[in-house]
């Protein structure tokens, strides 16, 4: 028998016997003890028998004094653990919540039944939690989430009974409206984040909807006298040491004013006080924030309160400094004796991982919505996907996490205290060793402090400690320029340096010294201009150009003077800085973007997102990731969503081509890609409004395509039907539906289908042209619409198809070649490519054709080109330029499409080029040279659009292009 296997045995033990010996007789000795506790152990000794359950309780047993400890004062609890299952499987999320419910049903009415009870069920489920745990049977994140989800049962079981009990006491809390209110509960920290230890404090704040009185008592009190008598009692339940322990130790110094503030306040309260009080450490403390209870719309009202002040809407460098302070205590608590022990408050520890993470989410949660999560695990896999951190950093950041995590548990689980303080005694160290899957002590120090050392050098690396870190200090005496040298100074300084007019740069800086709005700034942006300058007057000294590229950033310095954010972005990111020069030397129009819209900063900040190609796919995931959070019937929000969008992607465009790394037709597809993607999201939410107030037309009630906007497409025409958009591209467009003709059914009012669409209609312009703080999206034209500006703002496709017939003019079927379907529903965008595909294929007149092409053309060269030099050729109305080679191949289309079908596949001039070569309307010498000379004048064009400047340029420019495109103008229409 076992019990006889071990009778010798006795509490002492040898002077000299190993960690591992201790181990080993530390668990049988507790062994012994349960086995001779005067009770039926058959089971468990049978149990023995089996060799994996006996290394399991050895471990568990030999490691947690708390789990052994328990099982010793309460067998059959331990009994029926074993027994049930539990200890084997993974509880559901409700399962929880569901168990102690049903467990306090049946309590009495009075609150010291409660305390017991929540007691004995945290005592068990801590006895399966670490079980779990220490055998590796449950991964870090369903331990966490386990003993976050026994929190919250433990909160919300406690709070409704109690709240039912001071309501028969004090009356109901109620809202102005006489409904019911209830507390709500914010948990903080690791609880909010589903990540809490084994032995953790939970960090709550208290709050509830409205001020008001109790109805239904004999007397009434205040709801705010209510809450707090409610909180108080909920806190007594978890917090209150019995002869059966406690259920959590409450921390609630995280409520507004901390411990001298209320122990709740309402929501008006709390939102005045973050408003206007609300401090850099709250904000990096309320990104962990969940509300754990409450009624729904109370949830949501609150959620709605919190999410402005934690998330700022755009990237946030006003944080950067008290995140900065905050580095700075950490560092400092660091080098205290003893931290380098500590695995969470230590170099390298749990909070430095945490602060990482948590930098990155307060800097650019504004804008990045997937970084507002609690999780740790869920921020480090968005950094990696947004392009912020590389994989290889994430792994080694949360491999580093989660052995630290579970060095934690192990050190809390001993015997469920709280610390994270590495053990001194060989016992302990064992413990934890064995735990953490190793068999000795060293071997598991030695794995300790590598990760510490990886999670620290990130750590170093996440802000400069100091403005003057970020600051260029190579020895240059342009760093000692400062505002107050007298002018001969400053340009004593400013003479050692590449400008070509270094006096014109002095008298600027001085001039700029002496403005209005400098001279009334506030300290702070004061301070931070004055470290920057040295920087700025450098890094614009080392362009191809200084003396421009000084005075385009000199502009945007003057326009962001009040916003010292942006100044502080450019101090403490001197790479930011070193790329606002480089693309302010190269163009004039992303100066002027940049200068116009400042937040557009931020695109400067990682220069592997700021060179990046995206496709449309990825186009349109980041346009939705953007909007994410935004409701539908939030337009204002959409629309400067859409327009950060635009600016910002068309911006990493501009820099790919001032990079070559982008040919024109990529630049031209990077640029149309960028439109379809905000005019289908713009059609999409206009649709859902529009539907959602009016309901649907009747006719598309059982249309079953799985379409955002059954029977609606949006067509293209121009630079954007042809793919071919440049950077001040406006879009032609022309908005078609189905036949459609009775009332909308499903809303809350009804209109005709005629009304509906038009107002579709308009409400897409709208989102898309209507100029906002941030401007406008893009500039609409609808003139290209059946009968232009005289005619339905949105056309059936039956009468689109009867116009094309019968009234259209051949200037618009010339137009319709550069037509494509870019937004709306799949079977309606076919039927629009059949009846441009019908009409594009008529047999024509070809004399009668040649003669309406080049009287309209040269209709447009009489009111279009603006030349008045005759040393100058305009790019795209001249004779020879870019309208003639489109007027071509429209041409071409028009009079040889019934005979090559082909011909009308392409929306876009070069692959309709190609096609006629293939064809043989043209050869394929005449084919290349167009498509040369299309391609040369377009990427001067776009390199004229970058300058700001008209698309003009000297005549003696390409003089052969311009004659080959000539003689083959007259090949096709004579002279």
């Amino acid at each position: 028998m076992l019990t006889a296997s071990i009778e010798g045995l006795k509490p002492k033990v040898s002077i000299i016997a190993t960690p591992v010996q201790l181990l080993k007789t530390n668990y049988e000795i507790k062994l012994q003890r349960y086995l001779e506790a005067g009770r039926d152990t058959s089971w468990l000794q049978d149990q023995l028998k089996d060799h994996q359950f006996a290394e399991h309780l050895e471990l568990v047993w030999s490691c947690s004094d708390y789990v052994a400890d328990h099982a010793l004062s309460d067998p059959e609890v331990f009994e029926q653990l074993l027994k049930c299952g539990d200890l084997q499987r993974t509880y559901a999320d409700k399962h929880y919540l569901q168990m102690l419910q049903t467990q306090v049903e049946s309590l009495a009415d009075d609150e010291d039944s409660l305390a017991k009870q929540l007691r004995r069920f945290r005592q068990r489920e801590m006895m399966r939690i670490i079980w779990r745990d220490f055998l590796r049977l449950a991964p870090l994140l369903e331990t966490t989430r386990d003993l976050t989800l026994m929190a919250e049962a433990c909160i919300n079981v406690a709070l409704d009974f109690l709240h039912d009990k001071l309501v028969s006491d004090l009356g109901m809390p109620v809202t102005s409206d006489g409904h019911e209110q209830r507390m709500l509960v914010i948990a903080m920290g690791k609880m909010g984040a589903n990540e809490l230890n084994i032995s953790s404090d939970i960090d709550l704040i208290f709050a509830y909807s409205q001020a008001g009185e109790t109805c239904g008592a004999t007397k009434s009190v205040s709801n705010q006298e209510f809450f707090t008598r409610l909180g108080q009692k909920l806190i007594a339940a978890l917090d209150r040491q019995t002869v059966d322990g406690f259920v959590f130790r409450v921390d609630m110094r995280l409520r507004p004013y901390g411990q001298s503030g209320p122990l709740v306040q309402n929501f008006a309260a709390l939102e005045e006080y973050y408003h206007a009080q609300g401090r850099g450490w709250e904000r990096y403390a309320l990104v962990k924030a969940r509300i754990v209870s409450g009624q729904a719309e109370h949830v949501e009202h609150l959620q709605n309160i919190l999410q402005p002040f934690v998330y700022r809407r755009y990237l946030d460098y006003g944080a950067i400094e008290s995140l900065r302070d905050l580095k700075r205590q950490i560092n400092q608590q660091v080098v205290r004796k003893g931290m380098q022990d500590n695995i969470k408050l230590g170099a390298g520890g749990i909070r430095e991982v945490e602060f990482i993470a948590q930098t990155f989410q307060l800097i650019r949660g504004g804008r990045i919505k997937t970084l507002q999560t609690q999780s740790l695990h869920e921020v480090l896999s968005c950094l990696v996907a947004e392009q912020l951190i590389p994989e290889t950093d994430k792994s080694q950041l949360w491999a580093a996490y989660e052995f630290l995590r579970n060095t934690e548990h192990a050190l809390q689980g001993i015997g469920d205290q709280q610390t994270q303080q590495l053990p001194i005694d060989e016992l302990a160290q064992q413990r934890v060793a064995r735990v953490m899957g190793f068999s000795q002590w060293t071997d598991f120090l030695h794995q300790l402090d590598q990760h510490r050392h990886q999670v620290h050098e990130h750590f170093n690396n996440i802000i400069a400690n100091d403005a003057t870190d970020a600051i260029n200090t190579d020895g240059d005496d342009i760093h000692n320029w400062h505002p107050d040298l007298d002018v001969a100074d400053s340009l004593q300084l400013i003479q050692q340096l590449s400008y070509q007019h270094p006096s014109d740069i002095a008298d600027k800086l001085a001039q700029f010294y002496q403005t209005r709005t400098l001279l009334s700034l506030q300290a702070i942006s004061q301070e931070r201009l004055d470290a920057l300058m040295p920087s700025v007057i450098k890094t614009c000294s080392m362009q191809q150009d200084p003396d421009m590229t000084f005075e385009r950033i000199l502009n945007l310095i003057q326009a962001i003077l009040r916003r010292s954010a942006y100044l502080r972005l450019l101090l403490e990111n001197p790479q930011a800085l070193d790329q606002l020069a480089l693309l302010c030397s190269k163009s004039c129009w992303i100066a002027d973007q940049l200068t116009q819209y400042p937040a557009l900063l931020d695109e400067l900040l990682d220069v592997r997102h700021l060179y990046a190609a995206y496709d449309k796919n990825q186009l349109r995931d980041q346009l939705r990731h953007q909007t994410l959070h935004l409701l539908y019937d939030d337009q204002e929000q959409h629309m400067e969503e859409i327009r950060y969008f635009c600016r910002s992607c068309t911006l990493r465009v501009a820099a790919c081509e001032i990079a070559h790394s982008l040919s024109l037709m990529e630049v031209s597809d990077q640029l149309t890609w960028i439109a379809e993607v905000v005019v289908e999201h713009v059609t999409h939410v206009a649709w859902r409004q529009m539907t959602s107030e009016y309901g649907v037309p009747t006719l598309l009630q059982n249309n079953s395509d799985d379409t955002d906007t059954p029977g609606f497409i949006v067509v293209a025409y121009g630079k954007m039907g042809g793919i071919e958009m440049g950077y001040q591209s406006d879009l032609d467009l022309v908005f078609l539906h189905e036949n459609a003709t009775n009332q909308t059914k499903g809303g809350s009012k009804s209109i005709d289908s005629a009304t509906f669409y038009t107002r579709l209609g308009r409400r897409i312009i709208h989102m898309l042209s209507t100029s906002t703080a941030s401007g406008r999206a893009y500039e609409i034209d609808m003139r290209l619409r059946p009968s232009g500006n005289s005619g339905m703002l949105v056309s059936s496709l039956n009468a689109f198809a009867k116009y094309q017939q019968q009234d259209a003019w051949t200037w618009e079927h010339q137009a319709l070649v550069r037509s494509r379907a870019v937004a709306g529903d799949k079977k309606t965008r076919e039927r629009f490519e059949q009846i441009r595909t019908e009409q594009l294929c008529r047999t024509r007149d070809l004399l009668q054709l040649r003669n309406e092409v080049t009287d309209m053309r040269n209709k447009m060269r009489k009111h279009l080109d603006k030349t008045t030099n005759e040393h100058k050729f305009s790019l795209k109305q001249a004779s020879g330029g870019i309208v003639d080679i489109e007027f071509m191949v429209q041409f071409a289309v028009l009079a040889w499409s019934h005979k090559y079908k082909q011909l009308t596949q392409w929306s876009d001039t070069i692959r309709t080029l190609e096609i006629m070569a293939t064809c043989g309307v043209l050869s394929e010498q005449q084919a290349k040279l167009l498509m040369d000379a299309y391609r040369a004048y377009r990427s001067e064009t776009h390199s004229l659009q970058l300058q700001n400047k008209s698309t003009e340029v000297l005549s003696s420019q390409f003089a052969d292009l311009r004659k080959a495109v000539i003689d083959q103008w007259h090949a096709f229409f004579g002279n």
